[in-house]
């Protein structure tokens, strides 16, 4: 018979310490949870949030989330953003992660208000220069009974350990220290003997978290069996005299008056042993808030394998905007009320609420380069300083691929950067890096184009080629001096180059009306994909008049003529012995208004 798994918010979740995964054996009650996010309301008091990183390690999508949502949730409520360096594990510190974390936050425009380099009332930032405060901390809770000093060597707990272990029992401490009574501990200590600091723990209580409701298990810290009592007392000082993450923890949010913590899902098993901290400290924990588990397509926890990696993959291998980058990562377990899914940071501090999912989100990346073509949009609507990088990093692109011989043709006197700017505006729906902007857009880096065949747009045409060759001859009877975007959108607008029937004398004028506009859409139809093919080679990219407007007069003539060449052969024998010409096109110019020769 299949069992059905047992539902959980922590499904996928990483490595949790035994001693955590004890204090948080279930989730509180399908009950309380669907209670926990009734309430969308932010704190009606400014609120002091932090980002705390280990330099273990670079920033990446999940913490860069951690961090995007306690700052928000600070700037929305007029409150403080602190970042603080937890950096007691020396021996996994990666020597440049501290530098590289500060670049990418500002990167990314997470701006903290305390914190190291800025400095803050309630420095030093960094763990590392904070040990004596954490010992202070510990002996305060020796001294009114919360915490005891452990004596005990690792060779007896080991052995205790596996004594439990092979007889298929749980892991736990028997507290003999505990039984030390105040004055041989101070002695012993003083006299230089090898401790631990534990926690002597009175409860697991159960918390309130912002996003699950009332959740955890309040649970006695003691298990007695058929061999002995033992007791769940966590280590708070190490024997080498450093805090441990929890100790640490706990002790900095209180000093650095935090009041929300926002974290993930993976911390929720550690949050009834700080409650139990706090209340050991006659302390008021702050607001918990857990975020839900990144994890791929197949619920899986995201790896490097799947692109959970440090902010340079993104930023500097795949080219993404910090603005998509921060909009992608808020809308990883945030939902709002608004029509688009387009934000700014400044859009996101005005809208940002406590309104998180819950259960784990799934992260599809497809989202991402949605948002990096719309933000690609904006930025060249806008032409302000995120345009002027996306010029720059281009035009290092087209100068990296093309020799300078082979781009002169085309652009003759202009310089790149003034050529690319109108190819960004009229292509930028499609942009997702500069390196894939330059290789969609190759035709405009190069007068050497491979075209196809040429092949009708519909397999029932009947537009004759004289007809596409006379229509591009008319386009480009423009003066230089109006070789402009304008004018070619109203001239290809205005062109008509259809032959319609005479119609039948039973025809009404709506009927002969509509069949006009029929051949129009059709001769327009079959132009359009023509002047593609002799302009691009038919590769996709901007439209036709952006085309030729930033090819300029020269580069499109040159391309219309051998389009021309091309095919003469698709020509009727008697047709192509004819004169060609402007005189060909007729006498009715209207259609090019001030444009048309004087006569």
């Amino acid at each position: 018979m299949m069992r059905r798994p047992m539902p959980s918010v922590l499904a996928h979740r990483p490595w949790i310490c035994t001693q955590c995964r004890a204090r948080y054996s279930s989730v509180a009650p399908a009950s309380n949870l669907r209670a926990g996010n009734k309430k969308t309301n932010l704190p009606t008091s400014p609120a002091r949030t932090r980002f705390a990183p280990s330099p273990t390690g670079y920033l990446h999508l999940g913490s860069l989330r951690t961090a995007l949502f306690n700052y928000l949730l600070a700037k929305r409520t007029g409150g403080q953003f602190l970042l603080r360096i937890e950096d007691t594990d020396q021996k996994r510190t990666i020597p440049d992660a501290e530098q590289r974390l500060y670049d990418d936050l500002r990167w990314a425009g997470l701006h903290w208000d305390e914190g190291p380099i800025v400095g803050g009332p309630y420095g030093p930032y960094r763990q590392s220069e904070r040990t004596a405060l954490y010992r202070t901390h510990a002996h305060e809770l020796i001294k009114n009974g919360h915490a005891y000093r452990c004596f005990c060597s690792a060779d007896r707990l080991d052995a205790f350990a596996r004594h439990r272990s092979q007889a298929g029992l749980p892991a736990g401490y028997d507290r003999k220290c505990g039984e030390v009574s105040a004055d041989e501990s101070e002695e012993r200590a003083a006299k230089g003997e090898a401790h631990v600091v534990r926690l002597k723990v009175e409860g697991y209580p159960m918390f309130n978290d912002l996003v699950y409701g009332k959740t955890g298990q309040n649970r006695s810290p003691n298990k007695l069996d058929l061999i002995e009592r033992v007791y769940d007392d966590p280590i708070l000082i190490k024997s080498d005299g450093h805090p441990t993450y929890h100790l640490a923890n706990v002790v900095d949010d209180h000093c650095m008056k935090i009041t929300h913590v926002i974290r993930g899902t993976e911390w929720m098993p550690s949050t009834p042993l700080h409650v139990a901290l706090y209340n050991a400290f006659k302390w008021t924990p702050p607001q918990f808030g857990h975020v839900p588990l990144l994890v791929d397509q197949s619920g899986q926890k995201l790896s490097k394998r799947n692109a959970d990696i440090d902010l340079t993959f993104f930023k500097d291998t795949q080219g993404v905007f910090s603005a998509t980058l921060v909009n992608f990562a808020a809308l990883l377990g945030w939902s709002h009320t608004q029509k688009s899914d387009i934000f700014n940071l400044d859009e996101l501090e005005q809208l940002f609420n406590l309104k998180i999912t819950r259960g784990n989100t799934v992260v599809a990346f497809e989202k991402l380069w949605f948002l990096q073509k719309a933000h690609a949009q904006r930025f060249a609507a806008t032409e302000g300083p995120e345009f002027s990088e996306m010029v720059t990093k281009v035009s290092q692109v087209v100068e990296d691929t093309y020799p300078a011989e082979q781009l002169t043709p085309i652009l003759q006197s202009r310089p790149l950067t003034s050529y690319i700017p109108p190819l960004l505006r009229a292509d930028a729906k499609s942009y997702t890096n500069a390196s894939d902007f330059v290789t969609r857009n190759s035709t405009f880096f190069t007068t050497t184009l491979t075209r196809p065949p040429y092949t009708p747009a519909s397999s029932t045409n009947t537009i004759p080629m004289t007809s596409l060759h006379t229509a591009c001859a008319a386009l480009t009877l423009v003066p230089p001096s109006h070789w402009t975007l304008e004018t070619h959108r109203a001239n290809i607008t205005a062109y008509d180059g259809t032959t319609t029937p005479t119609p039948a004398e039973s025809t009404t004028p709506e009927e002969a009306e509509k069949a006009r506009k029929t051949a129009d859409k059709a001769f327009k139809k079959e132009l359009y994909h023509y002047l593609r093919w002799a302009l691009s080679a038919g590769a996709p990219g901007p439209g036709i008049p952006e085309t030729m407007h930033i090819l300029g007069y020269d580069e499109t003539m040159r391309r219309l003529q051998e389009a021309k060449k091309l095919t003469m052969n698709l020509v009727p024998a008697p047709t192509r012995r004819a004169k060609q010409g402007p005189e060909s096109l007729g006498t009715d110019r209207s259609w090019m208004g001030s444009l048309a020769p004087s006569s």
